[in-house]
């Protein structure tokens, strides 16, 4: 009785212990422009990175090992320069947020941005051994910052990223992809002596891009469809 005791405990050990011990990391690459790569702070503190840093806090194994982005990049650029990176980096997830250069370098209309916009998300997929495993992010409202209104030369920043947002969400959908709309929250920081207040701390040196605490803000709404998507889905029983 007790030798079987003995064997017993050793299959449970078995079962739980050696697949936690050889059990791979996930993969994760971001993609997308300045927002992506945290331009005007340390590398640490973009959104990426505290993402990865909460997801590990929740028990996810994940390794943030690339980040696709360029700042001033348009979707066209990162489908040329960043999509042939993919095959050789192996990722398991990745998340996408890009088009504010689209509007603001090119005034890109809604069949062009479109058509970027597809081909972009069958290039990630097609990288992805599980294509459903890309999360979208919405474009938030530079010209909400303390110098978003210098930029966008005299046309309504707001009018052309929610066009370009609703392109987004319209693809996302349409793949049953999870998409996270971070665009209210930028939207609380725009003009007004609350919005004023509001912006203390939110934004870079340079006045434009976030800062540290405005992406953990991000992160808090990035965090839960993450976690949903990566979280270890119960094995269903055949019988």
């Amino acid at each position: 009785m007790f030798c079987r005791i003995i064997f017993a405990s050793w299959l449970i050990h078995l079962i739980f212990i050696i697949p936690a011990v050889h059990a791979k990391p996930i993969r994760y690459i971001a993609i997308g422009d300045s927002y992506t790569v945290a331009t005007g702070i340390e590398e640490k503190d973009s959104w990426p990175s505290q993402l990865t840093r909460k997801l590990t806090s929740a028990g996810i194994e994940i390794d943030l090992v690339a980040t696709l982005g360029q700042r001033g990049w348009t979707s066209q650029q990162v489908i040329e320069g960043k999509l042939p990176l993919l095959k050789d980096l192996k990722p398991d997830f990745i998340t996408l947020l890009i088009g504010v250069n689209d509007w603001i370098r090119e005034g890109t209309n809604n069949q062009s941005f479109t058509v970027r916009i597809k081909n972009l998300m069958d290039g990630i997929q097609n990288a992805l051994s599980m294509p459903d495993q890309l999360l979208i992010v919405t474009i938030p409202d530079f010209s909400c910052s303390p110098r978003g209104k210098t930029w966008g030369y005299g046309k309504s920043a707001t009018n052309g990223i929610t066009r370009l947002n609703k392109i987004l969400k319209t693809e996302a959908g349409s793949r049953g992809l999870h998409l996270v709309d971070i665009y209210p929250l930028s939207q609380k920081l725009c003009t007004g002596t609350a919005a004023l207040r509001s912006q203390l701390g939110m934004f870079a040196g340079d006045d434009l891009h976030p800062s540290a605490l405005q992406y953990s803000r991000w992160v808090d709404l990035i965090f839960p469809d993450s976690l949903d998507l990566l979280k270890p889905k119960p094995i269903e029983s055949t019988r």
